[in-house]
């Protein structure tokens, strides 16, 4: 009789719940298992825009001063390998893996780029689609861009005028400055354009390099460097360079390559890669309303 009742207590197993039990565990072992999918990464990047967009004036600023005077270490460790290396068919493969010192000191330092910011913020503000969050863009992107232009000033001025670069050094960030100088505005926009496809591209990767955001990061500005494709900060410093030595005037440094430049990378960063990044999950992302 006891073993009667103790079974009529005991709550009977159904098998379908323990299917679903089974099927729901499979199912986190394989979302733990699996890369991001396109929807995470573009959310993962939609939230830092969101934080970024509320940051006050001051943190950006000093974020974006700090970033334009590191950024200037991609100029000297460019010009650090051209210095010491034979001039040789293969000198621009290895010299560029200088270019990306810069772009490593900033990024995983998380200070304030510009060009991460043509993807990072625009995504929310694409989102939201609302006039205050396009405002707000803009206040950060300005806020940014002079702040990183102010540290690519105060690079220059330290290199034109303190000597703290070895002659030999020194004499190939002329070099590099001249060079990047010359070329004229419509190729400085075009040049710019696979530029801020590819640190848009940097930007979308790194929630899934994790681990491994050093060389994805080191590849794919090496990259940028070895195309001869141009950079507004990084280029900058260049610019900055001659201006401070007097070698070239404000207007020619603006209208001649900061401009184009600009306009290059925003076109590659914003218009190109950011549209469609955002277009490919577009119809995977739930709205705030549950439609």
């Amino acid at each position: 009789m006891s073993k009667d009742k103790e079974r009529q207590k005991s709550p009977e197993v159904n098998s379908d719940d323990v299917r679903d039990a089974v099927d729901s565990a499979k199912t986190r072992s394989v979302e733990k298992a699996t890369a991001l999918s396109p929807r995470l990464i573009h959310e993962v990047i939609r939230y830092d825009g969101e934080e970024e967009l509320k940051r006050p004036f001051f943190s950006l600023f000093w974020s974006g001063i700090a970033a334009g005077v590191l950024i200037s270490f991609s100029i000297i460790g460019k010009a650090m390998f051209m210095a010491y290396l034979p001039d040789t068919r293969w000198q621009p493969l290895v010299v560029n893996f200088g270019y990306s010192f810069g772009f490593l000191l900033v990024i995983l330092g998380r200070m304030q780029l510009f060009t991460e910011n043509t993807i990072v913020t625009v995504l929310p503000v694409m989102a939201l689609r609302t006039l205050d969050s396009l405002l707000r863009l803009l206040r950060l992107w300005g806020i940014v861009l002079l702040a990183n232009v102010i540290g690519c000033l105060i690079a220059a001025c330290a290199m034109v005028y303190t000597g703290i670069l070895p002659p030999d050094i020194g004499a190939e960030v002329i070099t590099l400055s001249q060079k990047a100088m010359s070329l004229p505005a419509l190729d400085a926009l075009a040049r710019g354009v696979p530029a801020g496809i590819l640190i848009a591209a940097l930007v979308w990767m790194l929630p899934q390099a994790s681990s491994s955001s050093f060389w994805v990061i080191l590849l794919f500005t090496w990259l940028i460097g070895v195309c001869g494709f141009t950079h507004v900060v990084a280029g900058s410093v260049e610019m900055a360079y001659l201006l401070v030595a007097g070698e070239i005037s404000a207007g020619a440094a603006i209208g001649g390559f900061f401009l184009p430049v600009l306009a290059g990378n925003v076109i590659g960063g914003t218009l190109i890669f950011a549209f469609l990044a955002s277009a490919q999950v577009t119809d995977e992302i739930v709205d705030n309303s549950g439609r």
